[in-house]
């Protein structure tokens, strides 16, 4: 096959097709019918000489080989998507267009609905869209170019990355309303290394730093799979848990089931910052939207050292 019969939109089509998992969604989300998508893909893969998609009634499957192929064409679509950018940093507007920028799931929820307004406004060219994910989904998406930026709890062990603290966020603990720690004086997180410490499921970034400020081991306490339904079962009085402050109840809970409190001084935090790669041709534009998070952190967030961007080594 010549090269020059490739099209970077039959590439984004395969793209498309390998996550929705479905021709129709695809179709949708690429802005044609779905006729054209799979006459398209049909003739890739004739193109190639190899078949991309196994095709059921109910599902699509990726084939090993298509597997090798859609990595490489998220590659090939990414480096457009840089070829582009340059051109608009060439004319002035180095951060417009469209953003594709993800949040760690204890965080995304409270944070966005705080700061979109003024994001828009400040950044009126910048088209975002936004997701969540765990940590290790969003590094992935980071390398492979389907995430251009994202808000992670640092650390993070990822070389490439260039890295802007933003904030720190405290954690408060939330317990049953006649528990011993929801009055009197404050405890320490040590104080919640015991059988009823409630935790997110493993692979949560938020899981470990809980484990590490209240230095239980790893099999300790009852698992959630998410703060929503931590806070449900703080209620249900199955025990106590850790909540980043921006996820915490503002005012007394309307139940009266539930109490949040800080803890003492020099009580656990954990630092958020807005992360991207190395080699985006966006830096700069990309560290004037970790400024604006800076200057809009929510109130309940404390300011942390600016570290200069930089990559992680």
């Amino acid at each position: 096959m010549n090269v020059a019969g490739l099209s970077l939109r039959d590439l984004e089509y395969v793209v498309a097709v390998a996550e929705e998992n479905h021709f129709g969604r695809a179709a949708e989300r690429c802005n044609v019918s779905q006729p054209t998508l799979s006459v398209q893909v049909r003739k890739l893969e004739e193109a190639l000489g190899l078949v991309l998609f196994e095709r059921t009634n109910r599902r699509v499957l990726i084939t090993p080989g298509g597997q090798a192929v859609v990595r490489q064409a998220r590659v090939m679509l990414s480096e457009a998507h840089r070829l582009l950018m340059l051109a608009r940093e060439g004319h002035g507007a180095p951060l417009a267009g469209r953003l594709q920028l993800a949040a760690i799931q204890t965080l995304g929820p409270y944070l966005f609905p705080q700061v979109l307004r003024p994001l828009r406004q400040d950044f009126p060219q910048l088209s975002l869209a936004l997701s969540e994910g765990r940590t290790a989904e969003i590094l992935e998406g980071l390398r492979e170019g389907r995430l251009d930026a994202a808000l992670v709890s640092l650390p993070i062990p990822e070389a490439g990355l260039a890295v802007a603290p933003l904030f720190r966020e405290p954690f408060l603990i939330a317990c049953p309303a006649d528990h011993a720690f929801a009055s009197g004086t404050a405890p320490r997180a040590a104080d919640l290394a015991g059988p009823d410490l409630l935790l997110l499921d493993e692979g949560n970034c938020l899981r470990d730093q809980a484990v590490a400020a209240c230095g239980a081991g790893l099999g300790v306490g009852r698992h959630a799979t998410s703060l929503e339904t931590l806070r449900s079962m703080v209620a249900a009085g199955a025990g106590y848990t850790l909540l980043p402050a921006l996820a915490a109840p503002h005012g007394p809970d309307p139940s009266g089931l539930t109490v949040c409190r800080p803890f003492g001084d020099n009580g656990p935090d954990r630092v958020i910052a807005l992360v991207w790669r190395a080699s985006d041709p966006r830096g700069e534009g990309l560290a004037r939207l970790a400024e604006f998070f800076r200057d809009h952190a929510p109130g309940a967030t404390l300011p942390c050292v600016k570290d200069r961007e930089a990559p992680v080594q």
